[in-house]
């Protein structure tokens, strides 16, 4: 796949009847964590008042708007033509990974076809949307979280609260899931590089974001739950470090 700068090419298309105006700068600012944004569309009906608050950052952010008109109120049209649109944008083979940004089950299908050729899917969403679709994508992002960050930035508001050490030890799930990862990625004494973890985390819970936690990094969300022995080794001789975990009940020898 082209790359510009070493950097992935995204192709983010956004389904109007399920995404918020006021999300647009957040999102952005997530997709070029990823990559560049090559392609910036977004699919509605433009004739009806209920998008009309996205006209000026249509302008603003140089997102091009797909007309789809709704023949028949039964029929979700806008889907349909952002689904043509994404096989399209697939089959130039210009891009690297795809932005989905929706709440809709029906880009489900979608979503697992993009990753059947090789492609990364982001998928961005309330959480509402259903997990069928959350684990059609390499990554999902909850719309929730982004908001929260643009309005702590701002200073316009509170991100979500940081879990105590004690509630993160009560999440079953999130425990179970660390565990795991930290397991499946070690070494023979029990080491695991974060990096590997968060790799593997991703496989298994695209939807999973230490920011849920109250955590902008993992590294900051692993130190919190208490449960990992935590050490920063250098790589070779540059100042280039790495983060390695074990999981503190495992006896194994002592870290190289």
């Amino acid at each position: 796949m082209a790359q510009k700068d070493n950097q992935p090419r995204l192709a983010v298309l956004i389904d109007a009847d399920n995404a918020q105006a006021s999300l647009i700068e957040p999102l952005l600012a997530e997709v070029a964590k990823y990559g560049i944004a090559s392609v910036k569309r977004i699919y509605g009906d433009w004739t009806t008042p209920n998008l009309g608050s996205w006209k000026t950052v249509l302008l603003e952010h140089s997102i091009h708007p797909i007309q789809q008109f709704r023949y028949m109120t039964s029929k979700n049209a806008t889907d349909r033509a952002m689904i043509i649109d994404a096989m399209d944008l697939l089959y130039s083979g210009r891009f690297d990974g795809f932005c989905l940004v929706s709440s809709d089950s029906d880009f489900t299908r979608l979503a697992s076809r993009i990753r059947e050729t090789g492609l990364t899917v982001y998928g961005f969403g309330e959480e509402k949307t259903p997990q069928a679709f959350v684990a059609a994508c390499d990554k999902f992002i909850y719309t929730r979280l982004l908001r929260e960050e643009f309005a702590e930035a701002s200073e316009a508001g509170q991100a979500t609260t940081r879990r105590s050490a004690a509630e993160l030890k009560q999440d079953t799930r999130l425990v179970q899931l660390l565990r795991q990862a930290a397991e499946i990625s070690s070494d023979d004494a029990g080491w695991a590089t974060l990096g590997a973890v968060g790799s593997h985390i991703a496989k298994q819970s695209p939807e999973f974001d230490a920011r849920n936690y109250g955590y902008k990094k993992l590294k900051d969300l692993v130190e919190a739950t208490q449960l990992f022995d935590v050490e920063m080794r250098q790589v070779g001789n540059g100042p280039a470090k790495t983060t390695h975990i074990r999981d503190k009940r495992r006896k194994g020898s002592p870290a190289p």
